[in-house]
């Protein structure tokens, strides 16, 4: 029981120091001068270099949605719906979830062992030692990159996932195609669309926080570095899945 309760407040303890660096980072992002700089380095660095990754996982996740969607319309004669539910799930869901995963995985580790290996080293103390505040410099242009490229990534993946269920779909599976599209426009709304970039916003600025903070409190030589960016994706993959089931809640609830 005392272990649990240990557990508990330190979890608490973490999420408190988070959102200290989250409104430090706010007020920071506020105040002049603004490092164009760094956030088009960063911003190239979470999307563009990201692009690859997320392109090629969403084809096979719509092809595979396609493919088992097929298998369960087809009982009851229903296989042209295979586009439309295929669509909405990649824009309410897979597009946005899946390719914040990919992101956690790819960039959010990367940053968390960037952050942690300047910590250890003593190079964000040293950016402290020359008037700059390492939130400001470190931060805030690591959160922009990351609210503004995960739409552009969410929106790829869905489009890619699409493509990818067609082809099955349409090419492989002999669904018709005029059908097929019909029931991607008869079914998917605009709201699906908007309430997945809606997402892909807060699971881009959750995933670089949370990566930036394990960076940031990195401790203890090469080992900390490690630890710090194992629980980096582990806690940005926790935080999209319950904040996915939250604001689903809220916008379809």
């Amino acid at each position: 029981m005392s272990f649990i309760l240990h557990w508990l407040k330190n979890q608490l303890a973490d999420l408190g120091r988070i959102f200290t660096m989250f409104t430090d980072a706010v007020r920071w992002s506020v105040i002049p001068p603004l490092r164009i700089k760094n956030c088009i380095k960063q911003m190239e660095f979470v999307g563009v270099k990201s692009f690859s990754i997320v392109m090629f996982t969403g084809i096979f996740t719509g092809a595979v949605l396609a493919l088992h969607g097929y298998e369960t319309f087809s009982i009851i004669n229903m296989e042209t719906m295979v586009g439309g539910t295929v669509a909405v799930a990649m824009a309410r869901e897979m597009g946005p979830v899946l390719a914040s995963i990919m992101v956690v995985a790819r960039a959010g580790s990367a940053m968390a062992a960037e952050l942690g290996t300047m910590r250890v080293t003593e190079q964000i103390d040293a950016l402290v030692t020359m008037s700059i505040n390492p939130v400001k410099y470190l931060v805030v242009p690591r959160l922009i990159a990351g609210i503004t490229m995960m739409p552009i990534l969410a929106s790829i993946f869905s489009l890619t996932g699409f493509a990818g269920s067609y082809f099955v779909g349409v090419k492989l599976l002999g669904i018709n195609s005029g059908l097929f599209m019909a029931n991607v426009t008869d079914i998917v709304k605009l709201e699906d669309y908007t309430h997945g970039m809606v997402k892909a916003v807060v699971f881009g600025l959750l995933l670089t926080l949370i990566a930036c903070f394990h960076g940031f409190n990195a401790r203890g030589g090469a080992e900390g570095v490690g630890k710090a960016t194992n629980k980096a994706v582990v806690s940005g993959c926790v935080a999209i899945v319950v904040a996915d089931y939250f604001l689903s809640a809220l916008m379809f609830g």
